[in-house]
């Protein structure tokens, strides 16, 4: 089974098959994904890369890990699990408090 790597510090000008290559210098690349913000589809400057074995993924570590790429440095480490989060909760319970009545000043 691989191991995914994150990959901090992408430049906005990276893309993921750039990205692939890059740590294909390393061996075996089974997945490269950067991270985009969901409105602007813009990167976020970071992202996942996934290497096919636990020895290429130390060997992309080495490679790369304060190396740059793109006119940016890159941090490379092993990516943790994703932790569980509590549910969002939107508003703050009354729906953020009122404002009070039309009156602005003037008569009624």
């Amino acid at each position: 089974m691989g191991k995914k790597l994150y990959v901090g510090g992408v430049s906005y000008n990276t893309t993921e098959d750039a990205l692939k290559e890059a740590f294909a210098q390393a061996g075996a690349v089974t997945e490269a994904r950067i991270i985009t913000d969901r409105m602007s589809g813009r990167s976020k400057g970071f992202g996942f890369v996934e290497m096919a074995t636990d020895e290429e993924a130390l060997a992309a570590i080495e490679l790369w890990h304060g190396k740059e790429l793109d006119g940016r440095t890159l941090t490379v480490n092993e990516a943790r699990p994703l932790e569980e989060r509590p549910p969002r909760s939107f508003g703050g319970g009354n729906g953020g408090g009122s404002r009070g009545g039309f009156n602005r000043g003037g008569r009624f």
